[in-house]
Order: structure tokens, then sequence, then C-alpha cells
């Protein structure tokens, strides 16, 4: 008899259970985290940038020394070094006409402040290009280039060193023009000596010459130009 009766009671019990809806008795599931907005990655611009301050004006330069080390780091030699205050721009190649415009500076006072001659950065090599802007190492034979560099205001891509028709180790760049756009015009345009210089210079030396007062690293500007030197992959 007290078997019946307990499972009697154990039904009725079950029957007065009140059935529980399955998902009262779960955990909300883990709501998906949500990402971070991506930082962007900026890059710092490590290039040196130094301001020549001349009698027309200040022109700034940004020097590719990663790409170019050892004729960026020469420039950086005289500059550091206080040795470039003083040297001049002294030639204008107005008379080439408009698709062979540059100017040139260099040490026109005393060439025992010279630094011995670097070796020859060929702009294959460098992956640079001789674009509008360059700052580009003058020369007469590769490897022996000292002080003097051009600033160009045209391309003049026959100073690659892959150029058809070029002289082969071209010119190599280093830089280029980022601020005084307008000053190296001036330079340019500045008066010329019908009769100083010497064989392709006769007609392109300037008279007076544009002297380089200070030349100092800045740091790089806040609208420094992407610039052209580098050439696109």
């Amino acid at each position: 008899m007290l078997t019946p009766l307990i499972s009697s009671l154990a039904l009725g019990f079950a029957a007065q259970t009140p059935t529980v809806p399955p998902q009262t008795t779960q955990l909300p599931p883990v709501p998906a985290p949500i990402a971070a907005p991506a930082t962007p990655v900026v890059e710092v611009d490590t290039r040196p940038y130094v301001a020549l301050v001349t009698d027309l004006g200040t022109i700034t330069v940004r020097l590719e020394d990663k790409r170019a080390p050892i004729t960026a780091g020469n420039f950086l030699r005289y500059v550091d070094s206080k040795r470039m205050d003083g040297f001049s721009f002294y030639r204008s190649t107005r008379s080439w006409g408009p698709a062979n415009q540059l100017i040139q500076a260099g040490n026109r006072v005393d060439a025992n402040m010279n630094y011995p001659p670097i070796a020859h950065e060929p702009t294959r090599a460098t992956g640079l290009t001789n674009c509008k802007g360059a700052l580009v190492m003058a020369r007469l034979n590769p490897g022996d280039a000292t002080t003097d560099f051009f600033l160009l205001l045209s391309d003049i891509k026959g100073f690659d060193s892959d150029a058809p028709g070029g002289d082969g180790p071209g010119f190599a760049v280093f830089g280029e023009l980022v601020g005084g756009a307008d000053v190296v015009e001036k330079i340019f345009n500045a008066p010329i000596s019908p009769t100083a210089g010497e064989g392709v210079l006769v007609g392109q030396m300037l008279d007076p010459m544009v002297t380089i007062k200070t030349a100092r690293r800045v740091p790089a500007p806040a609208d420094a130009p992407a610039g052209c030197v580098v050439k696109a992959p």
C-alpha cells in the first residue's frame, strides 16, 4: 500500500510543477568583441633637412640619406662643419633653353676647404631620378665630386644613369628642393657675365655670385611636399 501512495504523490507533485522555459535557465551568449578602430601607422620622416640662407633668400632641401648615403653624407659633412658657409651659387644655364635649367653652387673660395672626392652613386642603384627640384651632385668624372651641386629647375632625365643617349654614369641625385622655389628662380634669373668662365660656362656665370651665408640642419617642415626624386615602383 505504501509504494502506490508514494508513486501517486510523486505524480501529483510533478503535475503541479510549472514548466520552466529552457531559455530562462541559460546565460545570454557572450557578445562579440567590438574591434577597436584601426590606428593609422604614421611614418616619421627621419630624412635630414637643410636650410641654405643666401643673399636672395632661404632655400630648404631634403636629403635622401638612406638611398644615397655617400652623396648625402658628403653634403651634410660640409653643412655640419660649417664649411658650406661662404660657398656660392655661381652658375645658371639659362642659355641652354627651357629643357635644361639648373643652378650650380660650390666652393669658389679656397680649395683647401674641400674634403676628399666621393664615390659615385648612380641613379639606377639609388632609385632616384633627375626631376624638377632634384638636388644633384656635380662632377667632371665619376668619383671626382667634392663640393659642387645642382638644383634642377626642369626635368633633366638625360642625367639619369639609365637614360638613353646619356653618358652612362649619369649624375647622382641625393635630395630635392622642398622650400624656397621662388629663391631658386631668382638665382636662375640673376645677372650673367657675358665673358666670365671657360668653355660651356661662358655666358652662364652669375655676376655677382649669390653667397650661401649659412647652411644648417632644420626640422622637417610641416608642409613638406612628397617630392618627385624617388622613382615610382
